[in-house]
């Protein structure tokens, strides 16, 4: 009974995020990468202390995916210089951090990760709202 609920939710929710993409400006694209990040660091502490493997190791793969393939690769090196750099390595240490706390079952290793996350989407915020003040 439920379960047909639950196929539905997961539809709506995937068009919900669709239709986001679909219709955000980039800067609102990477503040959907950035939640996207947040929410997986999130799921895999929760997964963690209940003992989910299976979940903390999937909810961890996802993070690092957003992170690299999402994050990282839409950085602009030549329009970006030295900060996109900064903001590579960063992104590469993340990822890091979010293996040793898969291998290590490490929620400091997490926290750091979502404290990062958290003010590099602040940031991204504030110069979001600078750059188009309608969309503060």
């Amino acid at each position: 009974m439920f379960g047909g609920f639950q196929n539905r939710a997961a539809a709506y929710a995937k068009v919900s995020v669709e239709t986001g993409v679909n219709t955000a400006d980039p800067h609102k694209l990477i503040l959907m990468l950035f939640d996207g990040a947040l929410l997986q660091v999130r799921t895999a502490g929760i997964a963690m202390q209940s003992k989910d493997i299976p979940g903390k190791g999937m909810a961890i793969s996802k993070a690092i995916e957003i992170i690299i393939n999402g994050l990282k690769v839409s950085l602009d090196t030549n329009a970006g210089g030295e900060l996109a750099e900064r903001l590579a390595a960063l992104y590469d240490y993340m990822s890091e951090r979010l293996l040793y706390a898969n291998l290590h079952n490490s929620q400091p290793a997490l926290d750091e990760v979502a404290g990062l996350l958290a003010t590099l989407c602040e940031a991204w915020a504030e110069i979001r709202s600078q750059v188009q003040p309608s969309a503060a």
